[in-house]
């Protein structure tokens, strides 16, 4: 991290931020300002933990709005695989790229929950999923993904989905994707009928969000995309440009029979307008269950669609939001002046 940081290495940007105590600022490793001493900075591993720490986003590399884009070696990448989902890339390729294997492990391993390897066969297995659903022959599936014998991608297929090829046809799996936005990138999970999951990737509940999801549909997850997350994509643009002020893509928000209520309480919130936790408790007739309002609220598995940033304290200050308040406020104001605006 010292030498990154020295070095403005870029390739490091999202991996940790740096907190400069005597400014009391924080940043990202490719930060343009003059370095400070080496015993006047501290290491964070995410944005969050420096800003609990006291320190406030460096107006320079805006660690907030742009920290958590994807470095350009890491969009390569990722692009390369889209573009050939039977490529193999291994250690040796990405030094050749000018990318260290270890530099690769470690990213993939915080943004996407495995290692770039894993990342590569959960991808060719996740798109030999979707064509034989489309009624592509085995035979052809397994061939065009690279793999030398019908055993070993069988036995990697159930592994991954804990199906059998042959029986994948009518089943279905979680696809989960990276989608930036400008207050920093965010996890989607779409199924065959909707969109399931949208969280910020430094959420600490994201990866019981996902284990949950996997046993209320009981599907496996894997890396990949389908027309319902590339709608979402492009109505979040519209939204955080002040275009959209209403989601249209479907959404499938399974739960017990009250956090459901909730869940459509709050996509009955107006744009621009907010309720208090006693609001929404009065609406389902249940003015007591202030608390119990509160904590499904939290377990709002697709933030942004499901308007849960829109729930404040009867008092009128924000409360609290699972992608921190700072988020919720940046939010809110988006909504405000779009309204403002009218």
């Amino acid at each position: 991290m010292i030498e990154a940081f020295r070095n403005r290495d870029t390739s490091y940007d999202g991996l940790f931020y740096v907190g400069v105590k005597t400014t009391g600022i924080f940043c990202r490793p490719s930060c343009p300002a003059k370095k400070p001493l080496a015993e006047n900075v501290e290491y964070f591993p995410v944005a969050r933990e420096a800003l609990f720490a006291g320190y406030r986003p460096c107006k320079r590399c805006r660690p907030l709005e742009s920290g958590g884009e994807l470095p350009d070696w890491a969009s390569s990448l990722l692009q390369q695989i889209e573009q050939n989902p039977t490529i193999r890339i291994k250690d040796g390729e990405l030094r050749k790229f000018g990318i260290e294997p270890a530099t690769a492990r470690r990213f993939f391993l915080k943004n996407f929950g495995m290692t770039f390897q894993a990342y590569c066969r959960a991808r060719r297995l996740g798109r030999a999923f979707d064509e034989i659903k489309s009624g592509e022959q085995l035979d052809d599936v397994i061939l065009g993904h690279g793999f030398e014998s019908h055993s070993g991608f069988r036995d990697a297929f159930f592994r991954q989905f804990g199906t059998p090829p042959g029986k994948a046809r009518g089943e279905d799996y979680l696809r989960i994707a990276w989608i930036e936005t400008p207050l920093g990138p965010m996890v989607t999970g779409a199924t065959g009928k909707g969109i399931c999951l949208l969280e910020f990737t430094d959420r600490r509940m994201l990866e019981a969000q996902l284990n949950t999801l996997a046993m209320k549909f009981r599907m496996s997850f894997s890396p990949g995309e389908n027309d319902f997350t590339k709608q979402l994509h492009g109505e979040l643009e519209s939204y955080f440009e002040g275009r959209l002020t209403q989601f249209k893509v479907p959404i499938e928000y399974p739960g017990t029979e009250f956090q459901v209520k909730v869940w459509q309480a709050l996509l009955e919130i107006p744009y621009g307008e907010t309720r208090s936790y006693e609001d929404i408790a009065k609406k389902l007739g249940t003015p007591k269950a202030v608390r119990a309002v509160g904590h499904a609220n939290g377990l709002n598995r697709i933030g942004i669609v499901i308007p849960c940033h829109r729930v404040v304290n009867k008092n009128g200050e924000l409360g609290g939001y699972g992608g921190g308040l700072w988020r919720k406020k940046r939010l809110l104001d988006i909504e405000s002046r779009r309204e403002a605006d009218r």
